[in-house]
């Protein structure tokens, strides 16, 4: 009797045990916040969570054309630089990973886990030197070349981008207007089309437009939850590098993911500065109503700050140590692209548009056709909305020869009130609403058709409103 009560005692207690067991937690799905829409040549992607998840979404939903943009960049870098893509990941290994914070490796770890998930096997070497494009070829590359040979690496600092800010007086409400439109060879500006709508565990909920594959903007703009606001124009025949300093693509993104002011931008960008990708930083703080300039070279800085001005970008620098120290570029040389483009955004921006400019106001701007030294319309190298595929003198100061493919790609325009909700309006192609079409082209200049394997056409498509998920 006695030990049968025991064996029903035992048997209630395992019962009792089964029943109380927590069943297995159910594995997390790292797309569950994330999302992807596909609209008027733009892919919107919102990327939400840890920066594995972050990356993991990023990989995932963008893997083709991730895959596409490394194939595309890889054959351009080693026609334009004489680098084959292992170069790069040597460079990514050798200077680059051991310098990015934790957050961002494992970010870039996630992209790499996210495309080997669909199949498509790169790694977090390729990701890096993928982001790192713009400093290791146009500012790394050229100092290894001018070490080879002195000169060998002049003009190779890439001449990306039109831009302005403004505020106070010189905006139709008085609060910050930003535009940018992004100047870039057709080949690789063709895929700048993405818009990231990041929400990271730390930091500011941010919005940019890059390519697949980059944790930064690139090109760049970039509009966050706490009203800061970025962009940029780069510094034409600026020659300098630091291997040892901070990759700026990581700057860049620190700046706009932690960044609260104005001065914690310039903070950041500063702190281990590399000098790669040498810019005209412009910076808007909506909570201020402030602008400011920051141009930054590797050995000179400046900042021009102000809540009440109009300040513009157009490849050209400001500061006279920065130019006469770290470039070779000619101030006096009106013909330039960036001193032609220079005069007509002064005299849209600060002179006709005062008073005026609003996002319909910063449409026009970008996509404007007005070649100031001749007092006419133009497709050429220097008019805001460039088309260097159809001037005949290329642009010597980017090692340019005629009717090289590239010009303006694409644009972005936001003001205070539409940043303030996350919103920006954004244009894939030419703003000016002119298609590239490869097959004309090629017929015209044979000599581009190396390019034809991954550049046929570049559509311009309509401006188009992306609002960040809230």
């Amino acid at each position: 009797m006695r030990l049968q009560l025991f064996l029903a005692a035992l048997l209630v207690l395992f019962i009792c045990s089964c029943n109380n067991t927590k069943p297995a937690e159910e594995k997390k799905d790292p797309l569950a916040k994330a999302s992807r829409e596909n609209k008027n040549g733009w892919v919107y992607v919102h990327l939400e969570g840890s920066p594995t998840d972050i990356g993991y979404q990023h990989g995932y939903l963008l893997a083709n054309e991730i895959d596409t943009n490394i194939q595309t960049i890889a054959y351009y870098l080693q026609h334009e630089t004489h680098r084959e893509w292992q170069f790069y990941r040597n460079c990514a290994k050798n200077f680059l990973w051991d310098k990015l914070d934790r957050e961002y490796k494992d970010e870039i770890n996630g992209i790499a886990a996210g495309l080997n998930a669909k199949n498509i096997k790169y790694d977090s070497l390729d990701i890096t030197a993928l982001n790192a494009l713009e400093e290791l070829a146009f500012y790394y590359v050229p100092m290894l070349d001018n070490i080879a040979k002195p000169g060998s690496g002049d003009n190779k600092a890439p001449g990306n981008c039109s831009a302005f800010i403004a505020t106070g007086s010189y905006t139709k409400d008085g609060k910050i207007v930003i535009g940018h439109n992004n100047w870039t060879e057709y080949i690789i500006g063709q895929h700048w089309n993405v818009i990231a709508d990041i929400v990271p565990e730390k930091g500011n909920h941010m919005m940019m437009d890059c390519m697949p594959g980059f944790i930064h903007s690139g090109d760049d703009f970039v509009i966050t939850a706490n009203g800061i606001l970025i962009t940029e124009t780069t510094i034409t025949q600026f020659k300098g590098f630091d291997s040892t300093g901070i990759p700026e693509f990581m700057r860049a993104r620190k700046a706009a993911q932690y960044a609260n002011s104005i001065d914690d931008v310039i903070n950041i960008f500063q702190q281990g500065n590399n000098g790669g990708y040498a810019n005209d930083w412009l910076i808007g703080d909506t909570k201020t109503n402030e602008v400011a300039k920051l141009e930054l070279g590797l050995k000179v800085s400046r900042v021009w700050r102000s809540k009440d001005t109009a300040m513009i970008g157009s490849n050209f620098a400001s500061d006279s140590t920065l130019i006469a120290q770290e470039t070779t570029f000619n101030v006096n040389d009106k013909t330039t692209s960036p001193n032609a483009r220079k005069k007509r955004m002064e005299q849209l921006v600060i002179v006709d548009m005062k008073g005026k400019l609003d996002a319909e106001s910063g449409k026009t701007i970008e996509a404007d056709h007005e070649n100031a030294l001749q007092n006419k319309t133009a497709n050429n190298r220097c008019v805001i909305c460039g088309h260097i595929d159809e001037d005949n003198k290329g642009c010597a100061e980017w090692d340019l020869p005629a009717y090289y493919p590239m010009g303006a790609v694409q644009g972005k325009v936001t003001t205070a009130d539409l940043a303030k909700n996350m919103q920006f309006w954004a244009h894939m192609g030419h703003p000016c609403g002119q298609d590239f079409i490869g097959e004309k082209f090629y017929k015209a200049h044979p000599e581009y058709a190396w390019q034809s394997k991954y550049l046929n056409n570049m559509l311009a498509y309509p401006w188009t409103l992306f609002s960040a998920k809230q």
